[in-house]
């Protein structure tokens, strides 16, 4: 085979889609080879020899019969030591390789000298229309040139700023589209198949990775489960399976050192991902998690500055705010409130000053604004992205997979071995054994369902504990010996009750996650994405419930049902939780904001130090305690490659997960409360950023090499992110209307006051109570002089009433208004969600008409180069009939290539044969590739 042609920066100058680990170095990496240099390492299995000498005896067996079966596959293998650590390194040869592509309906990419695509450009008719009227009219060409003129100059400017930000592709050149085809055996010819870069380490490594799990091994009982390398990893016969990396990420020349320098950069924040590097290295699944964190954290910057520019709003128009004046700067005015707990005394309204500005903060006239900006942005986001994911997936050639073509999951077939093949799949034709219904079915899934209620029930238990702490914390700091104002006792118990919930929350997760995968585990799923769906849904289902609770509490329930002095609704003879005056907004802020903000800064710390906490005690395991040393080590370079990556941690099958959930449980934060927290977005940018390249770092630096894993988009995290979408109108709307003080502001401006202002707001809020009406109250109120009532936050009638202490008609007048501004608010956000989705669709017109051109194009390849191989070994089998000269026979060693076939058929057709003859020689062939060679 010729070699690449270099450039300057060691990259293949042709329109070829190797990946860089194809590309030349100037010195060849030999560990990633067989001791003869030429056999690639496709995958290593390591294991420690046992000191146990039974447990070895058993394990040597297992190992002898499973790697027997290896090679009875097809696959080499070959065996080495290293500290104590035996290695068998396998190589899939071409023929295995063409084999199990064919099995696993892989598309790949044509010979390029079949795909002479000519693609032409759209005429745009605004541009057609301005160049007829500067023609037409008088002056126009001048105006067109002054235009232009501008354009480029602004052009130029922007160039000149995406240049720094854009992927730079002298480092990570642009990869050339190449048609693909899903491989078969029998339609070799279409494929390149002796390229070295063809079958790509990652598509390498999925074929062994496929074969590895399909292999059985010798257990006493015989078990079903008795096959897999997982399996057998579990059990002890080997400790580790895994390709390899590329080399180094120091080392020059390499895919990874490549990365690690100008992606997993921190440095490197501003510029875009080389996602299409990334695709080749790691695998489309961990591409598109790429590809979808970029596009979300590229989204969340406009709601970024939505978001800051309404907090700068509030905080500038803070001092005009006329309920702040009333109780921070109201002259000889003390207002005494009720006790907001039991044990609680009578407190002044002025000590909640710091309270109610922070309040005003949060709710203030820009809120109901960016509640209603955030289900635009949500929306728009799902839309943009589905786009932006379309053209993802024609890049990367997804569009013809199918998750219904997947094969049965190892574990499936193992638990229904004893049952025979019942059933037809519709999809494959290969007959399957049915899960029995009433017996395993039906048990699985009440049990599944049952344990998670119960799980569910568990999590409001929490929330319980954290309202008693909560409510116990508020008390010993009014109560103690020094008690704090009433403000800051508010603030301050709810912050620590907020970290005693995001303690909790840890530890139920822990447990939840390891519950649902064994609850997962008995609904027997037949296909790794059936399986993965429904643990996803579970996980995310309990930590939705986890982490939402106490913040749904607060924004709901709390201080909604209390009742009022001297009659208060009690809940385990203990009063109901009470908001201060400004209500419970600021509460539920600093809640979401400690939660949310503390969550990502322990995870972040969690992706730093845990890898590289684990990689020492994996050290101390293998004897290598020179790895604690920080200072490099001459002795490094004289380890293999596979010896290095065996010291790395193992990324695992869902090792996508956990990244998946937390940055969807803080796409929750960001939209379903941001009525009360307008800064959850830019705290969610800033720590993107950094998680983007925190990822891309702990994949190239701690863990071994994924498998590559095919997917055709980001599975159920898209339905869940649509549902989150949905749910936040809902909830930012109730959250306006009942949690804020937006609904009572625009009632007393527009009914009760006199000239349209917040003049006597505060006093409108607030209900008096007497003191002599409530036994325990009043005893509270003894040992203080001049104290005969208290004022408390509602709208109910006053002592001197009849019907005194009873819901007084303003109260049903903003009732009204809050549920009516719920219905417009709802409707009207809705029908924009709706104009939005109608306006923006899937795909775009461009790359639809480009999808059925290639796809066009393709078959026209395929049904042309069927045509000439028909029509060659027709004329092959007829070739002693026409009685050609020696010198006019068809060589029979063409039929390797195609384009010797084509030379064949040409000498062939040149001869004087009649039409008759030719015409014959056609039909031979099957009907469809018979008439297709014709028409060609």
């Amino acid at each position: 085979m010729t070699e690449p042609t270099l450039g300057n920066n060691g990259y293949d100058e042709r329109e070829c889609s190797c990946p860089r680990e194809f590309y030349q170095r100037e010195e060849i990496n030999t560990s990633l080879f067989f001791e003869d240099c030429t056999r690639s390492i496709d995958f290593v299995l390591a294991y420690r020899i046992n000191a146990h000498e039974p447990t070895e005896a058993e394990n040597t067996e297992k190992r002898r019969v499973f790697e027997a079966n290896l090679v009875s596959q097809g696959l080499e293998v070959e065996t080495s030591q290293k500290d104590q650590i035996c290695f068998v390194k396998i190589h899939a040869p071409l023929e295995v390789l063409r084999r199990y592509a064919e099995i696993l309906k892989l598309r790949m990419p044509m010979k390029e000298s079949l795909c002479n695509l000519r693609i032409y450009e759209r005429t745009n008719r605004l541009q057609n229309a301005a160049q007829y009227l500067s023609k037409k009219i008088p002056g126009m060409s001048v105006v067109n040139r002054s235009t232009k003129s501008i354009f480029s100059s602004l052009k130029t400017v922007c160039q000149f700023f995406l240049r720094n930000i854009h992927v730079d592709e002298h480092i990570f050149p642009k990869r050339a589209h190449r048609f693909t085809a899903i491989y078969s055996r029998d339609k070799e010819y279409l494929f390149d198949i002796r390229q070295d870069c063809f079958f790509t380490t990652a598509v390498r490594s999925r074929i062994v990775e496929f074969i590895l799990d399909r292999q059985r091994f010798p257990t006493k009982n015989q078990h079903d489960m008795a096959f897999g390398i997982e399996r057998l990893i579990a059990e002890g016969g080997y400790c580790a399976a895994y390709p390899l990396h590329d080399g180094e990420i120091t080392e020059s020349g390499t895919m990874r050192a490549l990365l690690y320098k100008h992606w997993a950069s921190v440095k490197k924040w501003y510029r875009y991902q080389p996602l299409d590097d990334i695709k080749e290295y790691f695998g489309v699944k961990i591409g598109l998690y790429f590809a979808w964190l970029g596009y979300y954290t590229y989204m969340l910057l406009l709601a970024s500055i939505v978001g800051v520019i309404c907090f700068l709003y509030s905080w500038l128009s803070l001092k005009n705010y006329v309920p702040v004046k009333d109780i921070c700067l109201r002259p000889n005015t003390n207002i005494t409130m009720c006790p907001l707990c039991d044990w609680c005394n009578f407190w002044d309204l002025k000590e909640t000053c710091n309270y109610a500005k922070v309040t005003y903060l949060i709710d203030n006239p820009s809120t109901v604004f960016f509640a209603v900006f955030m289900s635009f942005w949500a929306t728009l986001f799902l839309e943009l992205w589905k786009r932006y994911s379309a053209e993802i997936t024609h890049r990367w050639d997804l569009t013809g997979f199918d998750v219904h073509e997947e094969h049965p999951r190892p574990q499936y077939l193992a638990k229904l071995e004893h049952i025979p093949p019942t059933r037809v799949d519709y999809v494959t034709n290969v007959k399957e054994p049915t899960v029995p219904f009433w017996r395993m079915k039906l048990p699985a899934t009440v049990f599944s369902f049952s344990v998670v209620l119960l799980l569910i029930a568990l999590a409001f238990v929490a929330l319980l504990a954290v309202v008693v702490y909560r409510m116990s914390m508020l008390a010993a700091l009014k109560v103690g010996a020094s008690p704090l104002t009433t403000s800051s006792a508010i603030v301050l118990a709810t912050a620590s009750a907020a970290f005693v919930n995001l303690c909790l929350l840890y530890i139920l997760n822990y447990m939840y996650s390891h519950l649902a995968e064994y609850l997962t585990e008995l609904e027997m799923w037949r296909t790794q994405t059936q399986f993965d769906d429904s643990l996803t849904l579970k996980i995310y289902l309990l930590q939705f419930v986890n982490y939402y609770a106490s913040i749904f509490y607060i924004a709901f329930f709390k201080g909604k049902f209390v009742g009022h002095p001297g009659e208060y609704n009690k809940l385990f003879d203990y009063r109901q939780e009470e908001c201060s005056s400004g209500g419970c907004l600021t509460e539920l802020c600093i809640q979401l904001a400690i939660i949310m903000v503390g969550k990502q800064a322990f995870n972040t710390i969690l992706e730093v130090y845990l890898p590289m906490f684990w990689r020492k005690v994996l050290a101390i395991q293998v004897g290598l305690s020179r790895l604690f040393n920080n200072t490099p080590n001459p002795d490094k370079t004289k380890d293999e490659r596979w010896m290095r990556d065996f010291k790395l941690l193992d990324w695992g099958a869902r090792g996508l997960f956990p990244e998946y959930l937390e940055m969807v449980l803080q796409y929750g934060f960001v939209t379903i409360f941001v009525a009360a927290f307008p800064l959850a977005p830019f705290f969610a940018l800033l720590n993107n950023i950094l998680e983007m390249r925190l990822d891309a770092k702990k994949l190239l630096t701690h863990h071994k090499r994924p498998v590559s894993q095919r997917v055709r988009d980001i599975g159920v995290w898209y339905r869940i992110l649509d549902c989150i979408g949905k749910l936040s109108v809902i909830t930012n709307g109730f959250i306006i209307a009942f949690t804020s003080d937006m609904i009572p502001r625009l009632v007393y401006r527009n009914y009760v006051s006199k000239d349209g202002t917040l003049n006597g707001y505060l006093d409108f809020t607030l209900s008096e109570f007497k003191v002599s009406d409530s036994p325990t109250l009043n005893s509270l109120a003894g040992d203080l002089s001049n104290i005969t009532s208290c004022k408390y936050t509602d709208f109910r009638l006053p002592p001197s009433s009849p019907d005194k202490y009873n819901l007084s008609s303003m109260f049903y007048i903003i009732l009204a208004c809050r549920l009516g501004f719920v219905v417009v608010f709802e409707n009207f956000v809705a029908l924009v969600m709706i104009l939005v989705r109608w306006c923006i669709p899937d795909m775009s017109v461009e790359l639809r008409d480009q999808i059925r051109r290639e796809v066009y194009v393709t078959n026209e390849i395929i049904i042309e180069q069927e045509a000439h191989r028909a029509r060659f070994e027709r004329a092959k089998r007829s070739s002693s009939v026409l009685q050609t000269s020696p010198d006019q026979e068809v060589d029979a060693s063409s039929i390797q290539e195609p384009n010797a076939k084509f030379i064949s058929i040409e000498k062939l057709l040149s001869e004087n044969l009649t039409q008759v003859e030719l015409d014959a020689i056609i039909h031979l062939s099957d009907p469809l590739t018979g008439i297709a060679g014709a028409n060609a």
